[in-house]
Order: C-alpha cells, then structure tokens, then sequence
C-alpha cells in the first residue's frame, strides 16, 4: 500500500451525536492489495474512494465499528417479511460505476433525508461521486474489488448498494457494506433492509466470514438501524497499525 497523503481534521461539531467534538484521520493510499484491506477492516477502517479513513476523536468513544459473522446469520420473520414485499425486485452485481440515473437518484434520496432526518442539503456531482464510490485504490492484481448491487423493478433503477468484496487465498473472505440510496417512492418497502439482507445473503452463499457494516454509534438514529441484525461483533474504538483489534460479542 502506498500513502499518498495523511491528516487529521480540525475537532468539528459531530455528525452522529451533535453534543460532542469529532476528528477524523484520512489516509489517500493508492496500490492497495487485498491482505492490507484486509487487515485495514479488521482494525475498523472505513474506506470512500481512495481515502480510507478511522475517528480519532479526543473526548468521546461512541463509534463502534459493527461486523455480522455471516454464516450465523438467520433471517427473522421481519426480514422475511421485507423480502416478501420486494420479490419483483431484480438484484444485479456490476464493477463501481455511474450514470446520470445514479446520480438522479443520489440527489433525490438526499434531499429527502434533509426533510425526513435534518441531513445537510447538498446536490452532488457527477465528479463527487465518482470519487466517492468509482473510484478505488486497489492494486490491479488484488483481489479487493468496488463493487455496486444495481436493483431494478422491470427496467426502472430503484436504488443503490455501494459494496466491496475482498477475497485472500485460503480465506473465506469478507465484504464491506460501503453505502446504500434508493428512489424515496421505493421506501414504503424498507429498500435500505432488503439491501442489505441481499448483501447478507450473498456473502453467506459465497461462504465468507463477515459483513463489515461500518460505525455503529448508539443514540444516533441514522444508525439505529445496525443494530437489528444478529448476531453481531464490535470493536469499541478502531486499533491503530501496532494495535491489536479486539472484537467481542455485541451484547
């Protein structure tokens, strides 16, 4: 892996719990091999883009990192129930990749949140999401990949699941929950849970280990969510290169 550049934000008003400061350490790395993105989700990094990224908060130490061991995983008579309401959905697995639909539809799950949930207006643009969700810093042999869950009713895009898949020789391998946005009109049928438990399922039929679900941060609405999916893993605070991470049971 290579580092291209590293900082730490200035402490900012958090996006997750407004009551407290945040900082975040960003790495732009580039030639990353899948052994490395490995060991980096192991150790609760996140990634956009090329920037992989940790909190590094001073005061507060509420951003859990979450992983399902997906071979445990059952689905409950409320997931069935979701999956039940979108059987004419057509789930589709491409390479990252956008279009002007994409980005339709970026926007308009966006200015809904703003509405539904207090979330910061903001139109993205094309060259925003490319470098947030196309772009990637694997390296061209790895068997790291960005990858995008498509969902279609007949021929109309529904909505989006942003997700990476790493695979190591002699390892079940794992996959990364990056992000999730749908058409609002699609949300009366839980679209963020179907997302999800398609993307359970494919890692469980692919025999892989763990779902790395991202931040967890109890008392956040936006991420209340996480926590319905069982049994699961925590990391109480990401563990830096000569850390040891320690995931236990989340009770």
């Amino acid at each position: 892996m290579t580092e291209l550049f590293r900082v730490v934000e200035n402490p900012r008003t958090c996006s997750y719990l407004p009551d407290q400061l945040s900082s975040l350490e960003y790495q732009i790395v580039a030639n990353v091999t899948a052994a490395e993105y490995a060991d980096l989700l192991v150790r609760g990094y996140r990634r956009f883009g090329r920037y992989i990224f940790r909190p590094v908060c001073g005061t507060c130490r509420e951003c859990r990192s979450l992983r399902i061991p997906v071979q445990d995983f059952e689905l409950s008579a409320s997931h069935r129930r979701v999956m039940r309401a979108n059987s004419n959905v057509r789930a589709e697995l491409h390479p990252a990749y956008a279009t002007i639909e994409h980005l339709r539809i970026f926007n308009q799950y966006h200015d809904f949140m703003a509405d539904f949930r207090g979330w910061r207006h903001k139109n993205t643009a094309a060259a925003e999401y490319i470098d947030d969700f196309v772009v990637d810093p694997f390296h061209t042999d790895s068997d790291a990949f960005a990858l995008q869950w498509l969902y279609f009713q007949d021929d109309r895009l529904l909505g989006v699941s942003i997700m990476d898949e790493v695979r190591l020789p002699g390892s079940p391998g794992a996959i990364s929950l990056v992000y999730c946005y749908y058409d609002p009109a699609w949300r009366p049928r839980s679209p963020g849970t179907f997302a999800i438990l398609n993307q359970l399922s494919y890692a469980k039929d692919a025999g892989m280990d763990y779902a790395y679900f991202g931040y967890w941060v109890d008392g956040c609405q936006s991420l209340s969510y996480k926590s319905r999916y069982r049994p699961a893993e925590v990391l109480d605070w990401p563990a830096g290169p000569d850390e040891v991470p320690d995931w236990h049971p989340r009770p």
